[in-house]
């Protein structure tokens, strides 16, 4: 809730290996002027629709950040932030092999709760978890050896020597208690991303489906899928825009409202699984459109409202190295959000029921910086922190409704990166 948690499955990864966000940002350096055009003239011809209905940008709100506690390891993020103020994410361990799921409440003054495992060596929440009654949704590797050397969604979240070769799932915490999600019949590995406060939990799990289409190392399909919680916990599909075969759910709102993502069966981690962005209601799914290009349409957060964020691909970028960031509403459709002045890259994590929306924002050699987007505007969030802070604050991942942002911060001289709080100074 930073997008943080970019891109193709082979490139070089952000932060040395270190990926929070659904796709992978290559670092290498390439011509910016066709595409920072491009973005620009998006935005320009898009953006004076949305902003006809807002008022000119507070310029003036500051925040008082402060880096959370860690397992002992080198980096942290926070990725969700609940209406309680729960932070939720990952951090590594002392050693930095593996990572684990945590859990920051302010009731213990934010102090770090390792979630554990479903006995392999990595977890981790890496969505945001809008749940305020006490659940947390996330993925975790078993003890159990992944049977057809699929490196699955999940791989994509995790670094170390042990990011692959583990059976993957989603869990449910309830009670302090980790519990597994249930696959489709004969599939193997599955991911949750978010819960309401219905006991509804979405994601996607793997079938019994041996697709000769899919892209290697990917071998089964994929579906979206909704658990009702129980006991016993009970999975059901969604339904794929026609003609696809693979997709996955990545947000739930409480009026039952899902998005994610449908399209061919691609390495379980998005990029042509994304050609189509969509909107389940009612039973139906709904093509919510893209901005040119039919790969990595990615909606990431969707508040109560229905207002829906996240990150397309871009039409001239066919590896997908570079993205935008996207507002989708009822009143206007799919709109781009811009980048930071500089930026060529942006994606959109969290949105609250103000329409703030926070994401992140990067250069072309990868260097990102988050950022908070209201009325109209995008901000750099390190513009808005107190003095003192000396920390970057590279992705912000999630705001909740009192306007508290979650993320990533990297210390510059350190080179550690640790999950932060940032609180208006209103609030």
């Amino acid at each position: 809730m930073t997008q943080a948690e970019f891109l193709q499955w082979g490139h070089e990864k952000l932060n040395k290996g270190d990926k929070p966000m659904i796709t992978q940002f290559t670092t290498r350096r390439i011509n910016q002027i066709p595409l920072i055009l491009l973005f620009t003239a998006c935005g320009a011809l898009a953006m004076p629709a949305l902003a006809q209905e807002q008022i000119a940008a507070n310029e003036g709100t500051q925040y008082r950040v402060s880096n959370l506690d860690s397992l002992g390891g080198t980096s942290s993020a926070g990725n969700s932030i609940n209406d309680r103020s729960w932070v939720a994410g990952y951090s590594k361990l002392t050693g930095d092999q593996v990572r684990h799921a945590a859990l920051w409440r302010r009731q213990t003054h934010h102090a770090i709760l390792d979630l554990g495992t479903l006995g392999g060596p990595n977890s981790s929440i890496t969505w945001n978890v809008k749940n305020t009654e006490g659940s947390l949704v996330g993925i975790s590797q078993t003890a159990d050896p992944e049977p057809l050397g699929e490196a699955w969604s999940s791989a994509a979240f995790y670094s170390g020597p042990y990011a692959t070769g583990f059976i993957n799932l989603g869990f449910v915490l309830e009670d302090r208690q980790m519990r597994a999600l249930p696959n489709f019949p004969g599939g193997d590995n599955g991911f949750a991303t978010g819960a309401n406060n219905l006991r509804q939990v979405v994601g996607w799990a793997e079938n019994d489906v041996h697709d000769p289409a899919c892209v290697s190392p990917q071998v089964l399909q994929f579906h979206p899928a909704v658990w009702t919680l129980g006991p016993p916990d009970v999975i059901t599909d969604l339904p794929l825009i026609s003609g696809d075969s693979s997709g996955a759910a990545t947000a739930i709102n409480d009026n039952g409202q899902i998005v994610g993502i449908s399209g061919i069966c691609d390495q379980a981690v998005g990029r042509y699984t994304a050609a189509h962005a969509v909107l389940w209601e009612n039973g139906g799914v709904t093509d919510l459109g893209n901005l040119g290009a039919l790969f990595w349409n990615t909606p990431t957060a969707i508040n109560q409202q229905g207002d829906i964020v996240g990150f397309a691909g871009a039409p001239d970028d066919p590896d997908g190295n570079f993205l935008q960031a996207f507002i989708w509403t009822v009143e206007d459709g799919m709109q781009p959000l811009g980048f930071l002045p500089g930026d060529v890259h942006s994606e959109a994590y969290g949105i609250n029921e103000k329409r703030q929306v926070v994401g992140l924002s990067c250069d072309a050699d990868g260097n990102c910086r988050a950022f908070i987007w209201e009325n109209g505007a995008m901000q750099d969030l390190n513009d808005l922190k107190q003095a003192g802070f000396s920390a970057t604050l590279e992705t912000a991942k999630d705001i909740n409704d009192k306007g508290e942002i979650t993320g990533r911060a990297l210390d510059p001289i350190t080179g550690v990166r640790t999950a932060y709080l940032a609180v208006p100074k209103y609030h």
